[in-house]
């Protein structure tokens, strides 16, 4: 899968493991308003990072990392979580 950023670089996404997957799942950790709701994401730029590097297919280095914005950075993200967010498919009976 391709991502076309804002700034018109394109970024193509991995098919990334199982393992992967959970990898970059279990880094997430949420903040949360005292109703319950979710406040935003705990240490953003780290989980950014690591979601990045492990996900997209192409140049991950440090010196291509800081060619992106943060809008770039949380592009990428927002749509990698849409991406290995969905379900793994029908549950067992």
């Amino acid at each position: 899968m391709e991502i076309k950023l804002k700034s018109g670089m394109k970024i193509k996404l991995k098919d990334v493991s199982i393992d992967e997957r959970d990898e970059m799942l279990d880094s997430v950790q949420y903040d949360y308003k005292p109703n319950g709701d979710v406040l935003g994401v705990k240490m953003m730029h780290s989980t950014m990072t690591k979601w990045i590097r492990i996900g997209v297919d192409g140049d991950t280095s440090d010196e291509f990392l800081k060619t992106l914005s943060l809008e770039d950075k949380t592009a990428i993200f927002t749509e990698m979580q849409n991406r290995y967010l969905v379900g793994e498919g029908k549950a067992s009976k």
